[in-house]
This record gives C-alpha cells, sequence and structure tokens, in this order.
C-alpha cells in the first residue's frame, strides 16, 4: 500500500521534483513551490549558473511565478514549501511578498535565514512576520544536496586532474 503523505509532506514532494531540475542542470538541486487554496501558483528551482545571475534562486522565480499568476505582488494567504532553508536574500523577499508560512525541508547552517544564521522570516522588528515549519521531508531534501555536493567533489578532482595530465603532457 502506497503511503499516505500529509499535506506538507505532498508540496515538499513537488518542491523536491524542482530540486531535481536544477539538479539535472548541474545547478545546487534548491526547488520550490506556492500554494494558495490549495492549487500550486508557483514553481521554481535553482538556475544560477545556467542565467548566470544571483537573482535566479528557487524561491526567487517562485515568487515571480506566484504573482504574476494573482495579479499582484502580495502572496497574502500563501505558503512556501522550499526544499533548502532560505538565504538572507530570499527570506527577505518573502517577507516582502507577505508570505504568511514558510516550509523549510532541510536546514542550512552555513547561510540559513530562516532560524540556523539569522531568522529573518519571524523577525518581530518587520511589519510582516511569517509561520515557519521546519524539517518537512527533511532526509530527503538533504539527501539530494549531499549527494550533489560529493558528485561535485569527484567531478571537480577529476577535471584538476585531467587539466595537471594535459599541462604535464604540453596540451
Amino acid at each position: 500500500m502506497p503511503k499516505k503523505y500529509t499535506t506538507d509532506e505532498k508540496y515538499m514532494k513537488e518542491a523536491i521534483k524542482e530540486a531535481k531540475k536544477a539538479y539535472a542542470l548541474g545547478e545546487v538541486p534548491i526547488g520550490a513551490v506556492i500554494v494558495h487554496d490549495g492549487k500550486i501558483i508557483g514553481r521554481g528551482y535553482n538556475r544560477r549558473n545556467t542565467d548566470k545571475s544571483t537573482l535566479s534562486h528557487a524561491e526567487i522565480t517562485a515568487v515571480k511565478k506566484a504573482s504574476k499568476k494573482i495579479g499582484d505582488w502580495r502572496l497574502e494567504g500563501c505558503t512556501i514549501y522550499v526544499t533548502l532553508e532560505p538565504c538572507q536574500m530570499c527570506s527577505g523577499a518573502l517577507i516582502q511578498a507577505r508570505i504568511d508560512r514558510v516550509v523549510i525541508g532541510a536546514m542550512n547552517p552555513k547561510a540559513g535565514c530562516g532560524g540556523s544564521l539569522l531568522n529573518i522570516l519571524e523577525n518581530d522588528l518587520f511589519n510582516h512576520k511569517a509561520i515557519v515549519d521546519r524539517g518537512v521531508l527533511e532526509d530527503e531534501c538533504s539527501d539530494i544536496l549531499t549527494k550533489f555536493f560529493k558528485e561535485l567533489r569527484v567531478r571537480l578532482k577529476l577535471e584538476k586532474a585531467l587539466k595537471n595530465a594535459s599541462d604535464d603532457i604540453g596540451v
């Protein structure tokens, strides 16, 4: 019998599908979906290297698409599901967009601003703050990132070895 998922797990699975699109491009596999009234209205995945843009984070893309879909920059009544804790830029954008709830898969102790390094999302000093839920499908979200970075280290090591070999033979 197939596993029954909670609503949060169902939408996090959709965010993971987006992360896999980034993975297929050789990008850090981060994905996000925005849900309003039980429907996905925005999707995004990391495309920084592909687009050659600092702004091409999963959350930013999902916010743009969701805003276009509902015809407003305010995303009140919306929940974003993101596979990795948002950075400072994305956390700020989610607050600016008035996202009500942020559901995070894996935390990011090196750059996360949803509770790890900073907590922009729940900061009482801003005119808006989000409800934050952490650890939804955490292992699955973390595993895809771990696999990506292991493969990246191997690839970089091979590329370095090939470069050294070609330098040695004068190619």
